[in-house]
């Protein structure tokens, strides 16, 4: 299998842990990829016409891309404890928590497009306050219930990190962490598996 990715990506590294926790990093060779959203990767768009990092090509020859498909299509490989729990309560409460995980992120980078790479005269305030809504809300979500966050590793444990990592990372909102003590302790305790140790994320 081949990744085109970027470390700097989050939902690249989301993808990459995937993998590594599921005993298949090494089985899919990683290709560093670059991509903006001002500078269209057009050699990417032969294989993703989204020219979006990451995709998936697979020992197969399909292509895939948007890290829940390829992390869906990894945990079905998965010869070791699934990551998408496979029915009931823990699989919505997964896949609610990626959601969720996932969103902040989404806002977090429209933020960030708006701010870094929007001519500052054009710049939207009421969007960039919306989207920054947006991303309050949901750590304050996880601030107030830890527990949501509990137990095995699933797949939304971590989106969920992979985004506030990201968030962090590019100093978005500066310290996101800063008045989230138990967020911050939790973030703190799944920095230390060794995935997420060697997926930290790089300019």
């Amino acid at each position: 299998m081949k990744l085109a990715y970027s470390t700097a990506s989050p939902y690249a590294r989301k993808v990459v842990i995937v993998a590594m926790e599921a005993g298949l990093d090494s089985k899919i060779q990683r290709v560093p990829t670059a991509v903006r959203p001002d500078q269209p990767n057009l050699a990417l768009g032969k294989e993703n016409p989204l020219m979006k990092v990451p995709t998936l090509i697979t020992d197969g020859g399909e292509t895939l891309y948007d890290s829940r498909v390829i992390c869906a299509y990894l945990d079905m490989l998965n010869p070791g404890p699934k990551l998408i729990p496979a029915s009931g309560g823990e699989r919505w409460q997964a896949l609610r928590l990626e959601a969720l995980g996932d969103g902040i992120t989404d806002a977090g980078i429209l933020v960030r497009y708006e701010t870094a790479l929007r001519p500052e005269g054009l710049r939207w305030k009421e969007w960039i306050d919306g989207q920054t809504k947006k991303v309050e809300q949901g750590l304050d979500l996880l601030e107030a219930h830890p527990e949501m966050l509990m137990g095995p590793l699933n797949i939304g444990q971590i989106a969920v990190a992979c985004g506030i990592g990201w968030l962090n990372f590019r100093q978005v909102f500066g310290d996101c962490l800063a008045n989230r003590p138990r967020l911050a302790a939790w973030c703190a305790m799944i920095a230390e598996r060794p995935s997420f140790k060697a997926t930290q994320p790089k300019a």
